[in-house]
């Protein structure tokens, strides 16, 4: 089953997606979470994350976290993969998040059309919530090491799950890629955005604690 966040208040898609993926943990602890990012969206990724489960593996809940290309892509992606699986990953009893901040409208509503539930979030109203950590973005935009490696290690002890933290560190990766920035050039935004889908599969593989490998890695910088 597929659950859709999307909508212009990019800050308000991302801080409610987590916290309905925190809620959904919470409720049922037993399920496997996945985070898949735009690179690791492929069509075999897609067809694992619809079919797995059974009598030895667990349900999964997967984020599919901004998989759509902006202005600059580096190449790969789940664009096409997503749509051509759409069916499949609607009838799956796994529970499939697809969140897409400033999802063109054609696509929303595509996808909407195969999801139990579609959340929109648009700007008109912006709130600040907690959910968003606009220091540690701005930490690693400004690359900052001191600053990302204070700023990590606040989220963390404020509860916001590793997961998050991470999740917000390749999504700023992603819009320095599409915006520039004094500190990080083109090359050194994708290498940066490449480095952090490495360091969660590497993580993930040894069964690394993902809080601690954050706080080392900004300190990598």
């Amino acid at each position: 089953m597929i659950y859709l966040f999307h909508g212009s208040d990019v800050d308000k898609v991302r801080s409610k997606a987590f916290e309905w993926l925190g809620k959904a943990r919470a409720k049922e602890p037993e399920l496997t979470y996945v985070r898949l990012s735009r690179e690791e969206a492929t069509p075999a990724a897609l067809i694992d994350a619809a079919q797995s489960g059974g009598l030895f593996v667990k349900r999964l809940l997967v984020l599919i976290d901004d998989p759509f290309p902006g202005k600059a892509d580096d190449g790969q992606g789940g664009d096409t993969a997503i749509e051509e699986h759409l069916d499949e990953l609607a009838a799956s009893d796994n529970a499939v998040v697809i969140l897409a901040p400033k999802l063109a409208s054609a696509k929303a509503k595509k996808i909407a059309a195969k999801a139990k539930i579609a959340y929109v979030f648009d700007d008109k109203e912006k709130r600040a919530e907690r959910g968003f950590n606009t220091a540690l973005v701005n930490a690693l935009a400004v690359r900052s090491r001191e600053r990302l490696w204070v700023e990590v290690n606040r989220a963390l002890r404020a509860g916001d799950a590793p997961e998050m933290v991470h999740g917000l560190l390749h999504w700023k990766a992603r819009d320095l890629m599409e915006k520039g920035s004094r500190a990080w050039t083109p090359e050194e935004a994708r290498a940066l955005s490449l480095t952090l889908i490495g360091f969660l599969q590497e993580t993930r593989r040894k069964g690394l604690d993902l809080g601690e490998s954050l706080e080392r890695f900004s300190l990598s910088l």
